[in-house]
């Protein structure tokens, strides 16, 4: 399902981790648990993996991270606000060292002129430090490959919060 690459990635990633002793929790909506897919694909990957969280609905988002109610109303689901929050969440609710979070809109349905399909937001946090924001616009893709291309970004911004 990955390619190699992306596998060879993520390998080094949990190594790293392992050595480092720390643990990454996910945060997921639109990727919808591929990121933990992608993680666990690795043999040995408990040594750093330790949890991931697939909140699809708002709901979700609030009853596992607590994500405030206000903050999915004021910004919308899909912000860098709520990324931020799904983040911290999952770093608030596990025995994780590192998370990343993702919300976005993969189509192909779904998007406004404001928030067109494509648009996904990522936050990076890693306990004792800020959390990081990035916000990326993919345009017209497939489905599949928004969501691939937005497990590419999340592995980036876990490697780069381990480092």
């Amino acid at each position: 399902m990955f390619a190699a690459a992306l596998l060879d990635r993520a390998a080094a990633l949990i190594a790293a981790c392992g050595e480092r002793r720390l643990k990454i929790a996910t945060a997921e909506s639109c990727t919808g648990g591929l990121v933990a897919g992608l993680l666990t694909e690795i043999p040995g990957s408990s040594a750093a993996f330790e949890r991931g969280f697939v909140v699809y609905s708002n709901l979700a988002k609030q009853e596992m991270l607590g994500v405030p109610e206000a903050t999915i109303m004021t910004w919308g689901a899909v912000s860098a606000e709520t990324a931020r929050a799904m983040a911290e969440g999952a770093l608030d609710r596990s025995a994780a060292d590192l998370a990343v979070a993702i919300t976005g809109i993969a189509g192909p349905d779904g998007g406004t002129a404001e928030k067109p399909v494509g648009l996904v937001h990522f936050a990076a946090a890693r306990r004792g430090h800020p959390t990081h924001l990035v916000e990326k616009r993919f345009g017209l893709l497939t489905r599949q490959s928004i969501r691939l291309a937005s497990v590419e970004t999340a592995l980036e911004l876990l490697e780069q919060a381990a480092a």
